[in-house]
């Protein structure tokens, strides 16, 4: 019998971590940087939490559809794609932002610059046939 991943109980115990810790966690994402994507299923309508780790520069925060790499880009994509408009959550602040897809040189300078600070973003993108999504989440008042 093989043991398999609960995401969804994993991602729980992250996002409830992140919360009570200033905005980071342990176990699976102890040392990492984390921000919490609010997002709303295109097809359900269901709101959801992803945590994610992401390349800050400035005020400005970047996401990454990698999946690990998948064939696939992950669900959350599809949903910030269909609505835009949603929130973020980075350290202890909590605030609105429209998810902008980022194309081109803009996206491949912003992919380097993850790939230097996670090296494993590296392998990522060798897993994959597909161009990992890189996704701004700019802040709006």
């Amino acid at each position: 019998m093989t043991d398999s991943i609960d995401f969804n109980e994993m991602n729980r115990q992250v996002i409830a971590e992140f919360r009570a810790n200033g905005g980071k966690a342990g176990g699976i994402a102890e040392g990492y940087p984390l921000v919490l994507v609010h997002h709303i299923g295109a097809k359900s309508g269901t709101p959801r939490v992803t945590p994610l780790v992401p390349y800050v520069e400035g005020d400005r925060i970047f996401i990454f559809a990698s999946k690990g790499g998948s064939p696939e880009n992950p669900a959350w994509f599809h949903n910030l794609v269909a609505n835009p408009r949603t929130e973020a959550e980075y350290g202890t602040d909590r605030f609105p932002v429209v998810a902008r897809v980022l194309s081109g040189a803009e996206r491949d300078d912003i992919y380097a610059k993850q790939i230097a600070a996670q090296p494993q973003f590296k392998e990522y993108e060798s897993n994959t046939d597909r161009v990992i999504p890189v996704i701004e989440l700019e802040r709006v008042s």
